[in-house]
């Protein structure tokens, strides 16, 4: 019996819920900031979308 826990199942789904969060908690810190390099060029991207649809929706007067 393991922290009153007298079920090798139980304990093990335990320790398996424990392992995911430690895992996920793991991937955020690896993959924190990853994407952040394209943020700018993303930007300018939507600027000049911006850009054409109102030049679109001038032209046709809407």
């Amino acid at each position: 019996m393991v922290l009153g826990i007298p079920d090798f199942w139980i304990w093990s789904v335990f320790i398996l819920c424990f392992l995911s969060t430690l895992l996920c908690v793991v991937y955020g810190l690896i993959n924190w900031n990853k994407g952040a390099d394209k943020e700018p060029t993303q930007m300018e991207e939507h600027k000049d979308w911006e850009e054409k649809q109102e030049k679109i929706i001038e032209e046709e007067g809407l």
